[in-house]
């Protein structure tokens, strides 16, 4: 007879007794994992060896424990660990500042003209726009700033933290794979926009920002037909003679309508520059020299600045939209803040270790490498997140941190996902993937109005076919 597991461990009693007999089942269980589960982790053909999971009721008991202590590869899951990490470690409230400085005492003449450097204070904003640097500029212009001698941006807040972007996985111009920066904006990303012309039966590609130098050459095949979805343009970025050649290939359906493909063109530094360059031209403005990489004088007085959203908001950014690079500087800001600037990968995780031990969690075996889970290496247990996300059940910080998280069959990442009436809208996850890794994580809400806490890591060849088992446990726990 079959006996659902939440109603049969809140029927045991808190003497030893029942302790030792709710363990000695829970054994039994997870060797086995409850008969509704079993035949969906039999249908993934992956072996349980693979699987670490576990499964709890939100600041109560343990329900289901396969493997929890093995670490395993996360992917994207591991934005959870970052994102809760800044969130308690640095407070809903907190912004990065960008600050546009110079040397004290140095005037604007009649002419416009700013005696010596513009200083550039990179913060380390993790969503810092190109609308945000144009404001930040017309700013500086509203208060008489037009001739600029030279701008030296400093860094200094991160260490050395550059990425080869194709490193991970060959693929170079692809945003996911964007290098973090102290002076990132637009995560470093240019917009293809395609505008269709029907009567010409073509595609008109636009360079947007159209910074100097970048052009596209190649074009997308115009087809007809009803608009079978978001079109597939291949492109491939090539460094010419000083100029950068964005090839597109590729064919799209003109129902589909105007379309946009993004794609990384330029180093964070070389694409900043570009950016302020055409900016501060557009407004009028004249540079005389370089923009350059340098210090800014402890002396030096702020002109303008820029506050970035709140830390709640940009989490919900990381976590809904899996975005990787804000996850890696979320990172490296903890790194800043808790051990200080010239922040590095080592230094963020240190950081997130500090914080997560100091709340309970058990992180031996952890691996937190950049913080975004597009790591090889990274590694969490299933039974160290669970307790994490227990923990954050239980703090003044839970609603924030659970409204970052995509809703099932709603937003984010799991938008097309437990899309069933049993299903929708009643948990907040985060998933993961990787060629090897699957993974999914978060809170459900059962129907009997108690919240469930699951960790799903499944490293394996055949980690895809985990998502199935995934659903069914979603689903098995929202009926509870």
């Amino acid at each position: 007879m079959r006996v659902g597991l939440g109603r049969w461990a809140r029927g045991v009693g808190r003497g030893l007794a029942g302790v030792a007999l709710w363990a000695a089942a829970a054994g039994v269980w997870a060797q086995g994992l409850p008969p509704d589960l079993q035949a969906a982790w039999k249908a993934t053909r992956i072996p349980l060896s693979a699987l670490s999971l576990e499964v709890r009721e939100a600041g109560g008991p343990v329900l289901m424990s396969v493997q929890a202590g093995e670490p395993r590869n996360p992917a994207s899951v591991m934005k959870m660990v970052t994102t809760w990490a800044g969130l308690s470690g640095l407070g809903p409230d907190y912004v990065w500042r960008t600050r546009l400085l110079a040397a004290r005492g140095a005037r604007v003449d009649a002419q416009g003209s700013l005696k010596g450097p513009l200083y550039v204070q990179a913060a380390g904003d993790p969503f810092f726009t190109v609308q945000d640097l144009w404001n930040l500029l017309r700013q500086l212009r509203l208060r008489g700033v037009k001739n600029l001698s030279e701008v030296i941006v400093d860094r200094g807040v991160f260490g050395e933290v550059a990425i080869d972007p194709g490193d991970f996985d060959d693929s170079p111009d692809r945003p996911y794979n964007a290098s973090p920066d102290a002076m990132m904006v637009n995560f470093g990303a240019t917009r293809l926009l395609f505008q269709p012309d029907p009567a010409a039966r073509k595609w008109i590609a636009i360079v947007d920002p159209p910074t100097r130098g970048v052009r596209v050459s190649g074009q997308v095949e115009w087809a007809d037909g009803r608009c079978p979805g978001s079109p597939a343009v291949a492109t491939d970025v090539l460094h010419q003679d000083g100029s950068t050649v964005i090839q597109v290939r590729g064919r799209a359906v003109g129902s589909c309508g105007e379309f946009s493909v993004y794609r990384l063109v330029a180093s964070q530094p070389a694409y900043f520059e570009a950016l302020f360059r055409m900016l501060w031209k557009e407004l009028g403005g004249t540079l005389a020299r370089d923009i350059r990489q340098g210090a800014v004088p402890a002396s030096a007085s702020p002109l303008v600045w820029h506050d970035s959203p709140a830390l709640s908001d940009i989490i919900r950014q990381i976590n809904k939209h899996s975005n990787n690079v804000m996850a890696r500087m979320l990172l490296l800001t903890l790194g800043a803040e808790f051990h200080g600037p010239g922040a590095t990968r080592a230094s963020g995780g240190r950081a997130v270790a500090q914080l997560l031990g100091n709340q309970g969690v058990d992180v031996a075996g952890w691996v937190l490498d950049n913080g975004s889970g597009l790591s090889r290496d990274g590694r969490i247990t299933a039974r160290g997140l669970a307790q994490m996300l227990d923990y954050a059940w239980r703090s003044p910080l839970m609603p924030e941190f659970i409204s970052s998280l995509a809703i099932s069959g709603v937003d984010g990442t799991v938008r097309r996902r437990l899309r069933d009436d049993e299903t929708r809208g009643q948990a907040h996850l985060k998933t993961g993937t990787l060629r090897n890794a699957r993974s999914l994580a978060g809170y459900v809400r059962g129907a009997s109005g108690k919240r469930y806490i699951l960790v799903s890591l499944v490293n394996d060849a055949n980690a895809a076919g985990v998502r199935a088992f995934d659903d069914a446990l979603v689903r098995w726990l929202a009926a509870r």
